[in-house]
């Protein structure tokens, strides 16, 4: 993969996950029937910066939770190894609660998808919210974000990949392209 910009440094970032706070707040009327759900692996971690800053407003603990959709993934069969298996951590009734779904690239919604499969499994909420830090396009499932940190128009054969302190060590996102190695 070759670097072909960066779209956003960690101060860009982090103003972006405070915007995204400031709509969720605006647009369920404040948090009292809120919680957040992040899907693994960054999700989870935007989802708890999102949840800190939402909490931090509005001076009210916001329900945390983490998603694990590798099973309902559509993929998940044609894939030959093991699929590896993360733990999915909602410790509270998701039901007549406004969700609000977080992930850090929406791309084709497949992801998306496969997460309100999970959720439902889990309980009936009243909304599902999806908050994504970049939107890249591409859509193959009619899936769209509610809250967008960035819309990254991008060409096919590139990719918008996140990097986050949590995992990283760093906070930026990079529009890469493939160069046709092998990884």
């Amino acid at each position: 993969m070759r670097v072909k910009s960066k779209i956003a440094d960690a101060q860009q970032m982090a103003r972006s996950i405070t915007r995204l706070a400031h709509e969720i707040i605006e647009h369920n009327k404040g948090a009292a029937n809120m919680c957040v759900i992040g899907i693994k692996t960054r999700g989870d971690f935007l989802a708890k910066r999102i949840a800190d800053k939402i909490s931090e407003i509005e001076n009210l603990r916001v329900p945390l939770g983490t998603l694990d959709i590798t099973l309902y993934r559509d993929d998940v069969r044609q894939k030959l190894r093991l699929p590896e298996l993360k733990r999915t951590e909602v410790p509270f009734d998701i039901t007549d609660k406004n969700v609000v779904l977080v992930d850090d690239v929406l791309f084709t919604g497949r992801t998306i998808r496969s997460a309100m499969d999970a959720l439902v499994d889990i309980g009936r909420p009243t909304t599902i919210q999806l908050a994504v830090l970049v939107d890249r396009g591409h859509r193959e499932l009619p899936i769209s974000a509610d809250y967008v940190g960035k819309n990254q128009p991008t060409a096919i054969q590139e990719s918008v990949v996140v990097h986050l302190a949590e995992v990283d060590g760093v906070d930026e996102i990079l529009l890469v392209e493939e160069d046709g190695s092998p990884n």
